[in-house]
């Protein structure tokens, strides 16, 4: 049993204490509940009646107001009864609290909900670095027990709701010194504050761990439900991966970090964060609970009723990339453990193997090109059809073969192919020695491939045969073919066990299929969900050498979506990296408009990352790890960051996109977009 969730290879939902929101339960036996958060200016009462009654009308089911000084607390007053009296009174309003115990201690008494970020909550982020002795940490610790009592004392009164949510880019300095900017500071961020709650008898409680990079954000929620695990806590899970970013990668990002922890059983309440509408959140987050939800288990049954899981040899709480044999797979194309993941593109079938090859060839996907093409054979006929027609452009060909075909019948494929191809075959568990033929003939064969597509209860019996061939002209992927496991996540990380168990180190290839489809109707959306959850998943987990998406029926968008999907996952990055938050009322410009702008003059910065903040709250912090920051320091103005450090103060907006344009110049990381050539 995993020490945060009762399974990593099926879904069991973990079990959580209800707690109620209003009207509202989050967590226990209650269906994953979608939230969103309102952009206006808090104070704008009719604007922020007027969202949150869309948000509603388009299945928001808690809405979330930021109220950040006394004034905004204030007016949720009047948007709590407006918003009832529109017909809404069963919805929760939740007030977003940072900095100010004050206007914490005014929205308690309008709202259903208050969520306090321990990061800023009667603290300041100064990244100062200063050494606590245990009796100063001990001595803070108290302070924060003054000043965070008195709400803790009020919501228990008025029988409110309480998020404690730790955001990585607004971690206390106190905990920077202790525990550093990692899941385990952001942990016990959240700790400190619940230790105090339940010294006052206080349990309703939700619990978030956010952040921008979905491989740390998986990771803290993880830890935090080991450790509360550890004390007998069982707290409903907020998921979230905060700015995520708009268009497709904000839905990428939300989709690894959301939906690996969701089909992991964690998770009660969801929020998708995009710089875009609040509105649009909610579809993708409806569909990521729909998604994964779908195959949760009742958690409520003995471990007995479950098949014996075999121990997991992967370490879930420290990312690390599982290290690989080297395999050439072309020229200049080859796994390896300090190479990317490479992107597989596939034809429709044999037919359509020359077009889809033609159109992977577009200079659009110049910086981020297909590495090799996957053509269906399903019979010996097909098998020669290809080899007197095949003139792929590409780096290499993955044929997916039918298991009908014999080696004898390869060898002919096979000759006087001088570039590598990969050879696909599906072996059960009673073919070893089919297996054992299928090796040697690859290897008097090379530089050609044999990827192995196999069940983990079959890996298990055709594991010696795989561990005397040679390594360097082998490739494992997965089939969900006879086997019990619920999803294709825990397939692939079974076989990465029984890898890692017998100290193989063959590379390991991601396929997305329609076998590993999780359900919804077909659309771009669900296959980007799918695709994000089970690569992303992996990826985070420090699985996968090579990828490929074959539910998307167009080859130029499957090579796109498989990029994307690496980037948002950390793993191969190949554009210009955005972190943006999505806007609220804090925010001091549009979002929305400003992201698309900058996008539009720097977006061919391969590798670049850069951060646009509307606010001081998670600005700074969120934005640690970005090469350049552009956040929103009063109205109307805006600072320029270098990493964490803020280098340039108050600049007017007017003129800030050309003064980063020219710090990012300052640092050598500016090279002059390509010329657009008009026909």
């Amino acid at each position: 049993m995993s020490s945060y969730c009762a399974s990593r290879f099926r879904t069991i939902r973990r079990i959580s204490t209800e707690v109620k929101i209003g009207s509202v339960g989050v967590g226990g036996d209650n269906p994953v509940r979608v939230q969103s958060m309102t952009t206006t200016l808090t104070q704008d009462v009719d604007a922020t009646v007027k969202q949150a009654i869309a948000l509603a009308e388009v299945g928001c089911e808690i809405v979330r107001v930021t109220a950040p000084n006394k004034a905004a607390a204030q007016a949720l007053k009047e948007i709590r009864h407006r918003f009832a009296a529109a017909g809404f009174g069963e919805i929760p309003l939740v007030a977003d609290i940072h900095f100010l115990p004050s206007a914490a201690m005014e929205a308690v008494e309008h709202v259903e909900k208050v969520r306090v970020n321990p990061g800023n909550y009667a603290d300041k982020k100064k990244f100062a670095v200063k050494e606590y002795s245990d009796q100063a940490y001990a001595e803070e610790l108290e302070r924060l027990h003054e000043a965070f009592s008195p709400l803790v004392i009020r919501a228990r009164e008025l029988g409110r709701a309480m998020r404690v949510g730790t955001n990585h880019g607004s971690l206390s300095d106190r905990i920077m010194n202790r525990y550093g900017d990692t899941p385990l500071g952001m942990v016990e961020s959240a700790l400190e504050f619940l230790r105090i709650a339940e010294s006052h008898g206080y349990h309703d409680i939700v619990l978030s761990m956010k952040a921008s990079n979905p491989k740390v954000m998986i990771e803290a929620y993880r830890l935090l439900v080991q450790r509360m695990a550890a004390e007998d806590m069982h707290y409903p899970l907020h998921l979230g991966v905060t700015e995520a970013g708009d268009g497709e990668d904000g839905r990428i990002k939300s989709a690894i970090g959301i939906g690996s922890l969701l089909l992991d059983g964690l998770g009660d309440t969801i929020r998708v964060s995009l710089t875009e509408d609040p509105v649009y959140e909610i579809p993708v987050a409806q569909a990521l609970a729909q998604h994964t939800s779908a195959l949760w288990r009742e958690a409520a049954v003995s471990a007995s009723d479950f098949p014996v899981e075999p121990p997991d040899a992967l370490d879930p709480f420290h990312f690390s990339r599982r290290q690989i044999n080297s395999v050439a797979l072309g020229e200049a194309c080859q796994l390896g453990p300090e190479q990317p993941p490479r992107v597989i593109v596939a034809a429709p079938s044999l037919k359509h193997a020359g077009q889809t090859g033609v159109a992977l060839q577009n200079p659009a996907l110049k910086d981020n090109p297909a590495e090799g093409i996957l053509i269906p054979i399903r019979n010996v006929q097909e098998l020669r059809r290809w080899r007197n027609e095949n003139t792929s452009p590409m780096r290499f060909t993955v044929l997916d073969l039918d298991g009908k075909i014999t080696w004898d019948e390869m060898q002919t494929g096979l000759e006087n192919q001088a570039k590598p191809v990969v050879l696909t075959r599906h072996f059960g568990e009673t073919e070893g020695d089919l297996l054992r033929i299928w090796l040697d003939g690859v290897r008097s064969r090379s530089p050609h491939v044999l990827a192995v597509s196999t069940a983990p209860k079959a890996l298990e019996t055709l594991a010696p045969v795989l561990t005397e061939a040679a390594h360097d002209r082998v490739i494992l992927t997965g089939t969900l073919l006879g086997t019990e496991a619920d999803h294709a996540v825990g397939i692939y990380r079974r076989l990465a066990s029984i890898l890692v168990n017998q100290r193989s180190r063959i590379p390991l290839w991601i396929r997305n299929t329609s076998a590993t489809a999780l359900g919804g109707q077909p659309s771009f959306l669900n296959r980007l969900i799918d695709s994000s959850i089970l690569t992303g998943s992996l990826l985070c987990d420090g699985l996968g050498d090579l990828v490929s998406i074959e539910t998307e029926p167009d080859a130029v968008r499957a090579a796109k979506l498989t990029y994307n999907v690496l980037q948002g996952a950390g793993a191969r990055i190949t554009k210009t990296e955005f972190v943006a938050c999505p806007s609220c009322g804090r925010t001091l410009f549009d979002l929305q408009t400003t992201t698309q702008r900058i996008r539009s003059k720097t977006g061919h910065l391969k590798g670049v990352k850069i951060a646009i903040m509307g606010c001081i709250v998670n600005g700074p912090g969120e934005m640690a790890d970005a090469d350049f920051g552009y956040v929103g320091g009063a109205p109307g103005k805006i600072n320029l960051y270098v990493g964490k450090t803020c280098v340039r103060y108050n600049i007017p907006q007017k003129e800030a996109d050309e003064r980063l344009i020219d710090l990012i110049r300052e640092h050598g990381k500016w090279v002059d977009p390509e010329p657009v050539e008009v026909s």
